[in-house]
């Protein structure tokens, strides 16, 4: 895997690149759909190869390894063949879930033992096994194992759980240089900054990760609950010490707004359930604003989804039709708002790529940032 940076915008930190795996080049900035058990809840692979343009999605370590397990995705030839997706693929390492099952799970040096949330069953990942199970589910990017610390975080335990996760960072660094890969294509290590909202914490971090010369690098344990100035600041101080030549990769961020500050902050790649979790829930993005489809203002709204958007639905449903199958908890409405999310998202880093090769990356953020943030 290789990154090149194509051009740099000269009023902030943003630029567009593209990263080279085996299963296909990547833009950047770029937005990778969350396909947490293998799909992308309620569209289907050619939906999101032909309509929305992912050119990347994201599997779960922690949920593909309960289910349908490590034999299953083995026989099949790995992820890709399994969900048939010939992209690239990135995988979690567990870490993120292990720390939402805070009930549940006993965190160690030597690795963390937990419960599955399916039948109760106990299990234990360490560094090594989660690099193990990456390995077999076999996705072209794949992320150090690591502990997500909690908002708020004492200054003590944060600097603690730091060090921890740099030190598993050096097992997973080891396991990869001891195992290779199943099915002929190269997988990448991306380790991940942690720190809670610490300066000193975070700068120690980031320099620990560009130490390892990594191919590329994530920023973790933010949008946790932390204000929104946290998150910008922490993500400008981090992205100011991991290298510029490596894609930078901010975990389970966000907003569309967030999305376009911290691109400006020189953040490449995101990922985030918002688009499709609040779809099913009948909240939707669009150019203008942030529609609640559910509210009776809609009932008679004739018009497309969103005038700019790029995906078949905004063609051909209505805003109308769409709160009727809401309402009517029929399945197709949630399929129809998650693609117009997801499709959304994609043409947003999309329109970012196009405004930085232009030169007019911040004059456009500056005009439409406000109307993101508009309840319609």
């Amino acid at each position: 895997m290789h990154f090149d940076i194509l051009q740099k915008d000269l009023q902030s930190k943003a630029r567009t690149g593209l990263l080279h795996t085996d299963h296909g080049v990547i833009e950047t900035p770029i937005f990778m759909p969350v396909g947490t058990a293998g799909t992308v809840k309620g569209v289907h692979q050619q939906e999101l190869r032909e309509d929305i343009n992912a050119q990347i999605i994201l599997g779960n370590t922690y949920h593909l390894y309960l289910r349908p397990g490590l034999d299953v995705i083995s026989a099949a030839g790995g992820l890709h063949q399994f969900i048939g997706w010939e992209r690239p693929l990135l995988t979690d390492s567990g870490g993120y879930q292990v720390y939402s099952l805070s009930g549940t799970r006993k965190i160690q040096e030597e690795g963390v033992k937990f419960q599955s949330h399916l039948d109760g069953s106990y299990h234990y990942f360490t560094p090594e096994r989660a690099i193990d199970i990456q390995r077999t589910i076999g996705a072209d990017i794949i992320m150090a194992f690591d502990e997500c610390t909690p908002y708020p975080c004492d200054y003590r335990y944060a600097k603690n759980s730091m060090h921890m996760t740099h030190r598993w960072l050096d097992r997973c660094i080891n396991r990869m240089k001891e195992t290779s890969n199943l099915y002929g294509h190269e997988q990448t290590l991306f380790p991940i900054v942690q720190g809670s909202t610490y300066k000193d914490l975070r700068i120690e971090s980031a320099e620990y990760i560009a130490g390892t010369n990594a191919s590329g690098n994530a920023i973790g344990g933010l949008s946790v609950g932390e204000p929104e100035e946290e998150l910008y600041a922490m993500t400008e101080l981090v992205c100011s010490v991991l290298p510029e030549d490596k894609p930078r990769y901010l975990m389970g961020v966000g907003t569309p707004v967030n999305l376009l500050e911290c691109i400006a902050l020189g953040v490449d790649m995101f990922d985030c359930v918002m688009p499709s979790r609040n779809a099913r829930h009948g909240m939707l993005f669009t150019s203008e604003g942030i529609i609640n489809i559910k509210n009776e203002k809609w009932a008679k709204d004739f018009s497309p989804l969103d005038v700019h958007g790029t995906t078949y639905v905004d063609k051909v449903y209505t805003k109308a039709y769409l709160r009727h199958l809401i309402k009517a908890k029929e399945n197709l409405g949630i399929q129809i708002a998650t693609i117009h999310n997801l499709g959304f998202y994609l043409w947003l880093v999309g329109e970012a790529r196009n405004q930085i090769k232009s030169g007019n990356f911040s004059t456009w953020k500056q005009q439409i940032i406000p109307k993101l943030k508009n309840r319609l």
